[in-house]
């Protein structure tokens, strides 16, 4: 009897941008916003061979006490096109964009996503993500009037009719008349663009909301989540994957990819050193104490980040900071972090950057691929999205030294197969339903 095969990995690439995983005093650090730092990172992941390469969303600056936040200042340009530029000096690795169901018309946006599909030759990938913040509604000609409950009900009306219109060109490319009338859209009219290449862009989902959970379940080729531990992401896992039986889907039509980061070194060892070192830079003193107040909801800059916690007890209400969402309840994150405080000992600064740590694996080339291939093996993940913390060379080193051991252990593509995005998740592309 012959050992099974093991289970492959998919592997993405997410722009770092704006965010706190970003280290911007390394001297290696470049532009946010030049376009020849979204063409080096997207061309590195694709000599690794990487299924896509992923660009998050920003609407709105965010404010902290009234004033930007640091860490936007330099703004994020408008996805779509971005990727549209980089389908001219990429070939096979696929293009995502995650872009709003709130602040957009479904007609506009399928017929923007399905030009990138036929620009690209078929690699245009859509993380549909929702929102009801009326601070970034204030942007948009109906700002703040989407209440919370209804997000993923227009979500799922927005991506089906999305469907609705790719649809509507029939294989052999005539055009065939679109009437939805729904409770958020109502179309009627003639899509302007053929059915594209994978003959729907790959649809990506972030919620991890028993709501956007379900409307993964239902409607979404990858789930992009952030669960931290194997036992967690075991959980995840399971709970979002037993859902698609109920909407007449099989395991394998939901890849469930975490957005994870990582550090190297020539032994173990020197990567942990490394990866303190980094930590310590994602999270200066100024930002431990706005880490805080974004729990606390309240003015700290009075207390020393290498002091303890407040004794006071975090302000449910207060909207301290606007454009950014709470993680939680903040009785409960500030409960947690004072367990973890007392336990270890931990300052200010010291708790949150043990508590905000996103997943990181850590570790010689050859101990992190072995880790990887752990998680896909668990069932802890189909895959990762990979999030640097340069821009835009921190993936160079993975792709170097990393992705050659996972060809050896045989859990990653020696070469592209398949030219659409499609094919490299080894998903079908979809019945057309005219």
């Amino acid at each position: 009897m012959t050992a099974a095969a093991p289970k492959g990995m998919h592997l993405a690439a997410h722009f770092p941008g704006v965010n706190n995983t970003t280290v911007w005093s390394d001297p290696r650090s470049r532009s946010q916003i030049e376009f020849s730092s979204f063409e080096h990172l997207a061309r590195t992941a694709e000599r690794g061979l990487f299924d896509f390469f992923f660009l998050a969303e920003g609407l709105r600056l965010r404010e902290h006490k009234g004033l930007i936040h640091d860490l936007d200042v330099v703004g994020r340009p408008e996805s779509l096109t971005v990727l549209s530029a980089l389908a001219a000096v990429t070939e096979r690795i696929g293009l995502a964009a995650t872009v709003n169901t709130t602040f957009n018309e479904p007609y506009e946006l399928a017929r923007r996503f399905a030009t990138l599909d036929h620009l690209s030759a078929g690699r245009a990938a859509w993380n549909a993500v929702t929102s009801s913040d009326a601070f970034t509604g204030e942007n948009f000609r109906r700002g703040g009037y989407l209440d919370r409950s209804e997000r993923y009900t227009r979500a799922a009306e927005f991506v089906a009719t999305a469907r609705e219109l790719w649809d509507s060109w029939t294989p052999e490319g005539a055009p065939r008349p679109v009437a939805h009338r729904g409770r958020h859209f109502t179309v009627e009219g003639e899509f302007t663009v053929p059915r594209s290449p994978q003959g729907h862009p790959v649809v990506i989902q972030a919620g991890d909301s028993p709501e956007g959970r379900d409307f993964a379940a239902s409607a979404a080729d990858i789930v992009f989540t952030r669960h931290g531990t194997l036992e967690a992401g075991r959980a995840f896992y399971a709970d979002v994957k037993g859902r698609l039986a109920a909407h007449g889907r099989e395991p394998d039509e939901l890849k469930v990819m975490p957005g994870v980061t990582f550090v190297l070194g020539d032994t173990d060892a020197e990567a942990e050193e490394r990866a303190v070192a980094i930590r310590r830079r994602q999270v200066s003193p100024q930002n431990a104490i706005a880490a805080l107040e974004q729990v606390w909801g309240r003015d700290l800059s009075g207390y020393d980040p290498d002091g303890p916690l407040p004794a006071s007890d975090p302000d449910p209400g207060a909207e301290l900071v606007r454009g950014r969402v709470r993680q939680g309840d903040p009785l409960a994150v500030a409960a947690r972090w004072r367990a973890l405080s007392r336990e270890k000992g931990l300052s200010i600064r010291q708790t949150v950057i043990e508590a905000t740590g996103r997943q990181s694996f850590i570790g010689s080339p050859a101990t992190v691929a072995a880790q990887l291939t752990e998680y896909v093996a668990a069932g802890a993940a189909d895959g990762f999205i990979l999030v640097p913390h340069l821009t835009p060379g921190g993936l160079d080193d993975f792709v170097d030294l990393v992705v050659p051991l996972l060809q050896e252990r045989g859990v990653f593509r020696r070469a592209y197969t398949g030219s659409t995005l499609r094919s490299h998740l080894g998903l079908a592309e979809p019945v057309w339903k005219g």
